[in-house]
């Protein structure tokens, strides 16, 4: 997972893959929060707990650091997208809105200031956690404070989080994805009927191709992500109906690591979204991928000492490099 989503960004980063400057922003930040993710709730977290039972990272204030950038992680993954959702929307609905909010400066801003919102939200919750035990002075583990499940404070700031993430991006990402697929079909009756069109012809529009390439990532990037976190969603809507969480019932543990496992795998998702919609992303990915192997006999004949071995390993590594540091694109809708 960790591979994937490096892979995601560094291609992503070199801006080769066809997109506007604010898009591949956008998506470079979603893929570094998803490797936080995968880094603070599953390497440092599970795998830790799994592997290494006690060390370094079991000491307090060290464990409780951990937490606050799992949480923040987490949260920056969520609204990362809707910030993204929302941009698109923009983009595809609001012609005006376009060329002032759709710009790389705006998306460095917006993502800027969510990010650093939500990590402040989180730093109250390094006081939220107990040590398990003392040993020679040096407090270990941490523990959720009691007063955390039941001081009105704390509660009404826990209920606060849970409608911040993921209820309210979940309800957002759905009303933007529904206002998005309204703009489109009417702006398609409307272009088809300017064109002349009848609905059994077929005709090559390129705003429409275009479009439509755009509005497919829009839409398996944000379908994935209430896919797959619908569960979090569901529980907290029957916790509401319900008036209390779940029992400590063993089908209840199970739904709840289901629903963790499963939010842990919406990080990992986005690089092979980007790799089946979008075609040249698959050609820089398919150049990554054979740039070790074809690297390897050329850099063995440059070691011989012929000139006319080097001169031809030259022209042969030149027509290499040079479809990876040129390779055409154009800005999406």
């Amino acid at each position: 997972m960790v591979s994937v989503n490096v892979m995601a960004i560094v291609i992503l980063s070199r801006g080769k893959c066809g997109l506007s400057t604010c898009t591949t922003r956008y998506l470079v930040a979603m893929a570094a929060a998803d490797l936080m993710v995968i880094n603070t709730a599953v390497i440092l977290s599970d795998l830790n707990k799994y592997y290494f039972p006690v060390n370094f990272l079991d000491i307090a204030p060290v464990c409780r650091v951990i937490r606050i950038l799992r949480r923040s992680a987490t949260e920056c993954s969520v609204w990362f997208t809707v910030t993204f959702t929302f941009d698109r929307s923009v983009a595809i609905c609001f012609q005006n809105l376009r060329t002032k909010y759709c710009t790389g400066k705006t998306a460095t801003v917006v993502l800027a200031t969510t990010g650093v919102l939500l990590c402040l939200k989180n730093v109250p919750h390094y006081f939220t956690s107990i040590p398990g035990e003392i040993v020679d002075g040096v407090a270990w583990g941490c523990f959720s404070n009691p007063r955390y499940f039941t001081d009105p404070g704390w509660v009404a700031v826990r209920w606060f989080e849970r409608v911040l993430t993921p209820f309210l991006p979940f309800v957002v990402v759905l009303f933007l994805n529904a206002l998005t697929v309204r703009h489109i079909l009417v702006s398609s009756r409307v272009r088809k009927g300017l064109r002349g069109q009848s609905k059994d012809q077929t005709s090559n529009d390129p705003e429409l191709e275009s479009r439509r390439r755009s509005v497919v990532l829009l839409f398996t990037l944000s379908g994935s992500f209430i896919l797959l976190w619908l569960p979090y969603v569901a529980e907290f809507i029957y916790t509401q109906i319900r008036g209390s969480r779940a029992d400590d019932s063993d089908s209840d543990k199970i739904l709840a690591r289901v629903r963790y496992w499963l939010r842990n795998v919406s990080c990992c998702t986005n690089t092979f979204i980007y790799a089946a919609t979008q075609s040249k992303f698959r050609e820089q990915l398919k150049t990554a991928v054979k740039y070790p192997v074809t690297w390897a006999p050329l850099t063995q004949r440059l070691r011989t000492n012929s000139p006319i071995a080097i001169s031809r390993t030259s022209n042969q590594l030149q027509l290499l490099i040079s479809p990876v540091l040129v390779i055409p694109g154009s800005p999406d809708p």
